[in-house]
């Protein structure tokens, strides 16, 4: 066993000693570590229930024949860090928390290990870190939050709370009204109830055979997901003995998996750069233009808040993501999952309880996939949209600039009703090296559709989007202002059209005027000049590449 290097041999004296100082017994000696890296913390709503996970992830080793050994991860609550520059931290975390694990892992020596993990950037990081260290590994995510409820009809956390802001400053509703949205629409623990990133990144965990059947979508509070904890100790320690891998189990094919999947459920925009450092990890090349590729031939078929009325609740309810496997059989590769099942297995032996929340493919929401990658001379090197969350209307769009240096500036500008229609929103300067950290929009996103604005507006960033955002908002504009990519030359009154179906997005200017403005254009002072962002903005690359560490 891997855990042999400090607990056998008469030179680990002191060690041994130190490990049972720890309360264990001579026979738990001989026994698998299991390594339970574990994210709870007392602020994210998605990880407050760890604690109750993480006794069944302990009784299923103890109860497989292992030993376990917990220890915590950073985490980081989105929607909290949302709108400040708290933000800044959300995606630079991603890359401490697969260090974290690996560095205990690796001076531990433990022979498996179990993530238990639920948010935004901690699952990418921790898959991460499982793929670096390549050790029988197993991810338990710790699932979604039910839905609100407020005068008889359901809540989700962005269109009844973020959303509800701008409908306030438009007189839409009371402060009254919008004091029980705030309390009602996250009940208790769990991530945000749609398919925002933390969900998202749940689904492709369990798409791409690192999580067992049915984990994605069981909800936070339900007794299912305390099963499946349980169950996913006892396979750890399995895994352990048989010394099935990570990287096993996950080859290219199994990424291309959950891509596919992806695009038939319409996840966030997110998880384009997650699934590229994921990527990046395992030595696999995966390319803005492969997901393009993917969205062209795989139908989006699940349509869940924010573009559509489902909830994450709905989807466990018909069948979860074994259910998108049966649908999705005949363009899936059939590769091995954690579980010991294969995937066409999984969706074989799989039901669907409802035809609306999980279509059929010659029924789809949109023939096309979630996500589009669209490029031209305004995104050299790519840049995002949430299709599957755009009006029809909006799909081809031209408009006018309204340029804004920071977040913070063009969400004054949109509550100030200073954004007119037929108007592109561009806010620049807030990628992965010039903001540092490449913060999420879901706040002037919110605001745009809150102010009514979704069908005559868009908006344009070199940051990027939270899972909740909808209507025609693009983000992770490639290369980005700070390294003097086009977004940064563009002026108040420049056209700018985008074109979804054929993936342009273009600055209408002449090949010489958009020379000669780079030519004068400066690199700005760098907004952080201290600390982990000031290094991480030294060593991130473009999202194009998955903002990682070059």
């Amino acid at each position: 066993m891997r855990s042999d290097k400090i607990k056998k041999g008469l030179e680990r004296a002191g060690n041994r000693a130190l490990l049972y100082a720890t309360g264990i017994s001579r026979a738990q000696m001989r026994k698998p570590f299991i390594g339970v890296a574990t994210s709870f913390n007392d602020i994210i709503p998605g990880h407050i229930g760890m604690r109750r996970l993480e006794r069944f992830i302990e009784r299923g080793i103890c109860s497989g024949g292992g030993v376990p050994f917990f220890f915590g991860v950073p985490g980081i609550c989105d929607g909290v860090a949302m709108g400040h520059p708290g933000m800044k931290y959300s995606l630079a975390s991603r890359e401490l928390i697969a260090d974290c694990v690996e560095t205990v892992v690796r001076a531990h020596c433990f022979d498996g290990l179990v993530c238990l993990t639920n948010c935004d950037k901690i699952t990418p990081g921790m898959l991460m870190a499982i793929f670096r260290l390549n050790i029988p590994a197993i991810v338990v995510t710790a699932g979604p939050m039910l839905s609100g409820r407020y005068k008889g009809r359901r809540l989700s956390l962005v269109r009844d709370t973020f959303e509800a802001l701008a409908r306030l400053k438009k007189g839409e509703i009371s402060q009254d009204e919008m004091n029980c949205l705030e309390m009602e629409a996250c009940p208790g623990a769990g991530s945000c109830q749609g398919l925002y990133t933390a969900n998202s990144m749940a689904c492709l965990t369990e798409a791409m055979g690192m999580s067992l059947p049915g984990c994605a979508t069981a909800v936070a509070v339900s007794a299912k997901k305390e099963r499946i904890a349980h169950a996913s100790g006892e396979r750890v320690v399995q895994l352990v003995r048989q010394n099935i891998l990570p990287r096993t189990i996950v080859k290219k094919t199994a990424i291309e998996n959950a891509v596919i999947v992806d695009m038939a459920m319409g996840g966030s925009t997110n998880t384009i750069l997650h699934l590229s450092a994921i990527a990046h990890e395992l030595g696999i090349k995966l390319t803005l233009d492969t997901f393009d590729k993917i969205s062209r031939h795989v139908p989006h078929i699940v349509n869940l808040r924010p573009g559509g009325e489902y909830f994450m609740e709905d989807l466990d309810a018909v069948g979860g993501i074994s259910a998108v496997f049966k649908r999705l059989k005949d363009k899936l590769h059939n590769v091995t999952t954690i579980s010991g099942k294969y995937v066409t297995q999984l969706g074989v032996g799989a039901q669907v309880f409802d035809e609306d929340v999980i279509r059929r493919l010659n029924n789809p929401y949109h023939i096309e996939g979630g996500i589009a990658v669209l490029k031209g001379n305004l995104a050299p090197d790519g840049a995002v949209v949430k299709q599957a969350a755009v009006s029809k209307k909006m799909q081809h769009f031209s408009g006018h600039a309204r340029c804004f240096n920071s977040e913070e500036e063009a969400m004054r500008a949109i509550l100030e009703n200073k954004i007119k229609r037929s108007q592109v929103i561009v806010i620049r300067y807030e990628g992965p090296k010039g903001g540092p950290g490449m913060r999420e929009m879901l706040s002037p996103t919110a605001a745009v559709i809150g102010m009514g604005l979704g069908e005559s507006v868009a908006l344009i960033t070199d940051g990027r989007f939270s899972g909740g955002t909808r209507g025609p908002c693009i983000g992770h504009v490639s290369p980005e202002a700070a390294v003097g990519g086009p977004l940064a030359i563009v002026k108040d009154g420049d056209q700018i059209i985008i074109d979804i179906p054929n993936r342009k997005l273009e600055l209408k200017l002449s090949q010489k005027e958009l020379k000669e403005r780079q030519a004068k254009w400066k690199a700005p002072h760098p907004k952080v000049k201290e600390g982990y962002l000031s290094r991480y903005a030294k060593l991130v690359s473009q999202a194009n590449e998955g903002a990682i560490f070059k």
